[in-house]
């Protein structure tokens, strides 16, 4: 069985990372769901280039992957990065945030980069 313990310092740089409300609350989201950045701006009510920032940042850290689609970029969470068992556990000490999407859905902004 693989060690899935990280290192001290790799345990610091994600709980740095994720001590930002909005990225914690992205990645709870893309333990899910595959989104997109514009779904990110009308969830967070923030702008296109800050949302990229925290996206930038999670995958710098290689705890997100894109996926091209056409034109369009998905996030999804790199469950094969090295802090994501260490990420995973965290997770399970939060909230489901699923109510955000659903609330898109309702206005009928889910996945509007389609």
């Amino acid at each position: 069985m693989l060690d899935s313990k990280v290192d001290i310092e790799r345990a610091a740089t994600m709980l740095k990372l994720l001590g930002d409300k909005t990225r914690l609350t992205m990645v709870k989201l893309l333990e899910s769901n595959d989104c997109c950045v514009c779904e990110f701006v009308e969830i967070f009510k923030m702008s296109q280039p800050a949302i990229s920032q925290h996206i930038r940042k999670l995958k710098d850290a290689g705890l997100v992957k894109e996926l091209r689609r056409g034109q369009w970029v998905f996030y999804s969470l790199n469950k094969e990065s090295d802090a994501y068992p260490f990420v995973q556990s965290l997770m399970e000490h939060l909230p489901d945030q699923d109510d955000r999407l659903t609330a898109l859905e309702k206005q009928g902004l889910r996945i509007s980069c389609h």
